[in-house]
């Protein structure tokens, strides 16, 4: 296995944008509040999984300069809307 690229570790940090969109999303109409609250938790765990991402010998970060505000901030608003 090699090291992630500059490419995949950007696409990594799209993904984890998206879930910041998710958790900052209202509740569908359509949706009950345990699917809700399964959805946010389900993005917050992904969230604090990518934050954790090594490299190869699994002790250095893969992030260099990346901001983690937004994504913080979900991981916080995530939790409170699910415990």
């Amino acid at each position: 296995m090699e090291e992630k690229t500059a490419d995949e570790i950007a696409a990594i940090f799209s993904a984890a944008g998206d879930s910041v969109t998710v958790i900052g999303v209202a509740q569908a109409s359509d949706e009950t509040d345990d699917d809700f609250k399964a959805k946010i938790k389900r993005n917050v765990e992904h969230l604090e999984i990518i934050k954790l991402y090594k490299k190869l010998d699994e002790t250095t970060s893969i992030w260099t300069s990346e901001s983690f505000t937004a994504i913080d901030a979900a991981i916080t608003t995530g939790k409170a809307i699910y415990s």
